[in-house]
């Protein structure tokens, strides 16, 4: 399903769950499904000042919360930019989750200024993530943003 074939189908997903734990359920699985090198597929949410892991797909990780400014999850959240890393062994910031990932994406989901969570992705390939990633993921986490 190409990127726009995703973004009809979250959309189709908002309008059928009342709910956003369901819709974030939802869609981790659509993303895990669709797209073969998303190897883990998570949402955290912000919660004070913490990422509080929300439903994730992919290995069990210890990270389940991750305060403002530590890691990649958590310079995503304080910038509120989108974060891709190419090779994690090379960035001091990355916390290990898997011995197998070599690459991650971290999209924040905001109301304008406002951080209310990311999407977390990590991939078993290096440079795994292009901007066709990056588009993808930015118009999931402002759909998101919506029903938050």
């Amino acid at each position: 399903m190409d990127n726009l074939g995703i973004l009809n189908s979250v959309r189709k997903l908002m309008a059928n769950s009342p709910e956003a734990a369901v819709l974030l359920t939802e869609v981790v699985g659509l993303l895990h499904r669709e797209r073969p090198h998303y190897h883990w597929v998570g949402v955290y949410l912000l919660e004070g000042e913490e990422l509080v892991l929300g439903p994730y797909i992919g290995k069990p990780t210890e990270h389940t919360r991750i305060p403002l400014h530590q890691g990649i999850c958590g310079a995503a959240a304080s910038t509120g930019r989108t974060l891709i890393v190419d090779d994690v062994k090379s960035d001091p910031r990355y916390l290990a989750c898997s011995l197998e990932t070599r690459s991650e994406i971290v999209v924040p989901i905001k109301q304008q200024d406002r951080i209310l969570g990311e999407i977390d992705i990590d991939s078993d390939q290096p440079a795994a993530f292009t901007p066709v990633d990056r588009d993808l993921l930015e118009g999931v986490a402002a759909l998101l943003a919506e029903k938050m």
